[in-house]
């Protein structure tokens, strides 16, 4: 047999012709990216990368249940197929019953999917991506040189094309665009950092001279110094660091640990807090496939079953549609993300992990007018290294970063120290009171992991700064 790498959906196909297994699933994902890199007012590389990977996921129908194994690999060509599945049909046969076995979702076999027919070639990416926004990127040095300030960064762009097969005839497809910026301007010296990121589809909707000129802005705030003690703060979130806190919670907020007394969202005696009411404000948190710019796969894309971080998912839900999810309405927590199996143990509905998160409170001002309506409070630029204090109250402890600015009667009277926080997010949707409107926004932590958010930033009393940090 050769070498030669088949197309991805003839791929799927010629697997799920080679199973033994009672049942498989074949995910096949191509992948492209294309990026820049720079620092000190030059770039300094690019590249193109192409990829693909396949995971193979058989069951075995057994006395005792129905059991599972996934192998996944990259870089496969024709001459891999036959072995890849024999592997994940072995692992099934030597694996235990799984607990969140149910039969795999089926179909008519014909083409579907997102994005494209399950039949056509992937999308790929280029650096014309770039074509409009690295002549903007070489004139913000130009100027950036003669304000004397550096800017370092990051531009990304990639695609990754899904096509989901089972051996039931369900056929799948969807086209994942990631796109983003990051740029951090200094002072020549280093003593004053400004950093800013935004997620993109395309490139066209990014201003590469207004990101320039906010971080220029900042820099010019933190002429200024103010050392601050640590201790609570009224303090601005902005809605990259609202997504920063937002995505650990909806990581956390997983329906069987919940179940199990385990989160947060257990309620004292048995059960989960569904039903319970977490904020004053008229917060709605949801997850939805089709919202506009931060559009995910309508269906699940489960490579292994079992949770970890994230909640749980499983890899017999492959294929399951998605729609909107409200996990929080009206300030009421609605729903967890479950899978089938762990929805018959919660007596929750069925509610996949979606791969976005917004949150919308009935705000409509944008972050310089909250600014502009404080009497005193600290202005935040993003949060860093977030890690769980506690998980039955959520607590999360991280740093503050790029700039910390004291707001005085309205205005930024300059930068102050960086902090280390202690905070949950439960507590801060509990303690907010006032939200921006929202906007796509891109949260620094975890924006690599799970880039597609829309946050409004909010107005938190009290904030704790737990201790002064060092950093810049």
């Amino acid at each position: 047999m050769s070498g030669k790498s088949s197309r991805p959906h003839e791929i799927v196909e010629r697997a799920l012709g080679l199973s033994r297994a009672d049942g498989l699933v074949v995910l096949a994902e191509e992948n492209s990216s294309a990026n820049l890199r720079w620092a000190g007012n030059s770039l300094t590389t690019n590249g193109v990368t192409r990829g693909r990977t396949l995971t193979v996921i058989a069951t075995v129908d057994g006395a005792r249940g129905t059991a599972a194994g996934v192998v996944s690999q990259g870089a496969v060509t024709d001459a891999d197929l036959e072995p890849l599945v024999r592997a994940a049909e072995e692992a099934a046969r030597q694996a235990p019953a799984a607990e969140d076995a149910r039969p795999l979702l089926t179909g008519d076999g014909a083409p579907a999917g997102a994005g494209g027919g399950f039949t056509e070639e992937p999308r790929v990416t280029s650096p014309e991506i770039f074509a409009e926004f690295a002549p903007a990127l070489g004139e913000s040095f130009a100027r950036s040189r003669a304000a004397d300030r550096e800017l370092f960064g990051f531009a990304s762009h990639d695609i990754t094309s899904t096509y989901l097969g089972t051996s039931g005839g369900l056929r799948l497809r969807h086209d994942q665009r990631a796109g983003h910026v990051e740029i951090n301007a200094k002072s020549p010296d280093r003593t004053r950092s400004s950093y800013v990121t935004v997620p993109t589809a395309d490139f066209s909707d990014v201003d590469v001279a207004a990101l320039e000129a906010d971080l220029a802005r900042r820099l010019g705030w933190a002429e200024r110094r103010v050392d601050l003690p640590a201790g609570r703060y009224e303090t601005l979130l902005p809605p990259s660091s609202v997504a920063d806190l937002l995505i650990y919670l909806y990581w956390t907020a997983d329906a069987r640990r919940s179940h199990d007394g385990r989160t947060v969202f257990s309620r004292a005696g048995g059960g989960t807090r569904v039903g319970e009411k977490l904020s004053g404000l008229p917060v709605d948190l949801y997850s939805d496939p089709a919202a506009a710019g931060v559009e995910a796969a309508p269906f699940l894309i489960a490579h292994a079953s079992g949770g970890g971080l994230t909640p749980e998912v499983s890899v017999f839900d492959n294929g399951l549609p998605l729609g909107r999810t409200d996990w929080v309405r009206d300030g009421v927590l609605r729903q967890l993300p479950t899978t089938r199996d762990s929805a018959e143990v919660t007596g929750l509905p069925v509610a996949p992990l979606t791969d976005n998160l917004l949150l919308e409170a009935g705000g409509s001002r944008s972050l310089d007018e909250l600014v502009a309506d404080t009497e005193r409070g600290l202005l935040i630029t993003s949060l860093w290294y977030i890690r769980e204090v506690d998980p039955a109250t959520l607590l999360l402890t991280g740093l503050t970063r790029d700039g910390v600015y004291l707001v005085e009667n309205g205005e930024v009277a300059g930068v102050v120290n960086n902090f280390r926080f202690n905070e949950s997010p439960v507590d801060i949707l509990a303690r907010a009171t006032e939200a921006g409107r929202t906007e796509v926004t891109r949260s620094r932590e975890w924006g690599d992991y799970f880039p597609r958010t829309a946050m409004p930033a909010l107005r938190v009393p009290g904030f704790n700064m737990s201790s002064v940090s060092p950093g810049v």
